[in-house]
């Protein structure tokens, strides 16, 4: 990933122009028994559509108990954070250093799509998942 150009990734979304919650959010609050559906490693690929930031990324993401994160965290330069609802709503923050973007969109059992922004606004794109395994 060129942190010169960031593009974000959430689901992630990803991760993927909504705020994400906060790990200390995230950690308090208990995920249903719903989200758990949405557990296992997700693909994401991200493209820009607008601004300099590279074309497209494709990351892999791991969902722990509505939780969305790394699927390698040791291997990894930037920080991911978010979460998915039981109804598949996902909201993800990916931040290195002084840079950062969020996204947000909808999950099913086995893909998902959404839209993203660079936290300056320089950028934004579109995201879409599929589910890859447990």
């Amino acid at each position: 990933m060129k942190m010169a150009r960031l593009a974000p990734a959430g689901l992630l979304a990803a991760v993927l122009a909504l705020a994400a919650p906060s790990d200390a959010f995230a950690a308090k609050k208990r995920p249903s028994p719903a989200s758990s559906a949405f557990d296992g490693l997700w693909s994401v690929l991200i493209i820009t559509e607008k601004g300099t930031c590279d074309r497209g990324y494709r990351y892999a993401v791991r969902i722990k108990g509505g939780r969305v994160g790394h699927a390698d965290p040791a291997g990894s330069s930037f920080r991911i954070s978010g979460s998915v609802a039981g109804n598949g709503t996902a909201r993800v923050n990916v931040a290195r250093g002084d840079q950062s973007a969020s996204g947000s969109g909808r999950l099913t059992r086995t893909s998902g799509s959404g839209r993203w922004q660079s936290a300056k606004g320089e950028c934004s794109g579109v995201w879409q998942a599929e589910r890859r395994g447990n």
